[in-house]
């Protein structure tokens, strides 16, 4: 990987709780070090999956620190600071550049619904407070209700510092607008499991993922057969993994992940309010799912 390169399967990592709620760092460390032995090359902490909205400041400040410590130079992490206020999202993303991170996503600003110079604006200005800092935009209009164009994107990757997206619009049009608008360099990564092998079609490099808890080696697997020009193999490795792949998000993330990480011996705890366990009858669906392709 280069300076600013984050490889090819980035893991969102969930937020490990203990009994009574509270942030379980020694797991959060146990489970950083598992995933990059086992396919992650770059793990991104408080983002959705790890339940940012709920995480405080200093929790999410303590996991920074405890994932990076526990990883080391062996994988890259990304913190997820981005916001709907922009100057509270320039505030955590300066802090964590100062930590010795290796990059920070920013997802697009949710409630506000701004138009895309605003986008542009918000982007560029954090941006410009961070120095060299790595920074990964996030598209993910399903969750903040804007989608921000390809235009906006293109014009934000002219930044020397915004290297990379992760689009999650489930566009593939949108993705390889974007690929042609933008310079090679600029990484676009599938936010979404089940189109990682469209989007290396379309140009894509990687995924940021939640199935990669789960099966991060076979995901590197069906990248590297598909950059080798072995489609077949790519496509076999994306059928087998497809049930995997909607069962986990057959509601709202990170229940599903959660679930099939308790079941496999992770304790990981549940979630935070507003969010609440899986039911029975889908965590039955997703156990069903790791037996059949031999998790459990």
């Amino acid at each position: 990987m280069s300076e600013q390169t984050f490889g090819k399967v980035i893991t969102a990592m969930v937020t490990p709780f203990d009994q009574q709620g509270n942030v379980n760092y020694e797991m959060a460390e146990k489970l950083a070090v598992h995933l990059v032995n086992n396919g992650s090359d770059s793990l991104l902490v408080s983002g959705t999956t790890g339940e940012s909205p709920t995480l405080s400041w200093s929790e999410k400040c303590q996991l920074f620190k405890v994932v990076k410590k526990a990883v080391g130079n062996k994988a890259k992490v990304l913190a997820g600071t981005g916001g709907n206020s922009t100057q509270h999202a320039i505030e955590m993303t300066q802090e964590v550049a100062k930590m010795g991170l290796d990059g920070s996503l920013q997802v697009v600003p949710y409630y506000n619904k701004p138009p895309q110079e605003g986008l542009y604006e918000h982007f560029k200005k954090i941006a410009e407070t961070v120095g060299n800092f790595p920074i990964m935009l996030y598209n993910i209009p399903g969750r903040t209700g804007t989608n921000m164009s390809p235009e906006t994107t293109a014009k934000l990757a002219k930044i020397d510092n915004i290297v990379a997206i992760k689009e999650a619009s489930g566009n593939l049009e949108q993705a390889c607008k974007i690929r042609r608008m933008t310079d090679s360099s600029f990484l676009i990564y599938a936010g979404d499991d089940f189109l990682t092998l469209p989007l290396l079609t379309v140009g894509g490099v990687g995924v940021v993922s939640v199935a990669s808890h789960l099966v991060g080696l076979q995901m590197q697997e069906m990248i590297a057969a598909y950059n080798q020009q072995q489609g077949s193999q790519a496509s076999q490795i994306n059928v087998k993994l497809f049930p995997l792949f909607k069962v986990l998000f057959c509601t709202s993330n990170p229940l599903p992940i959660k679930a099939a990480l308790n079941l496999q011996g992770w304790d990981v705890g549940g979630v935070r309010l507003p969010l609440v366990s899986i039911s029975e009858k889908l965590k039955q669906e997703v156990k069903l799912v790791l037996e059949e392709l031999s998790l459990l």
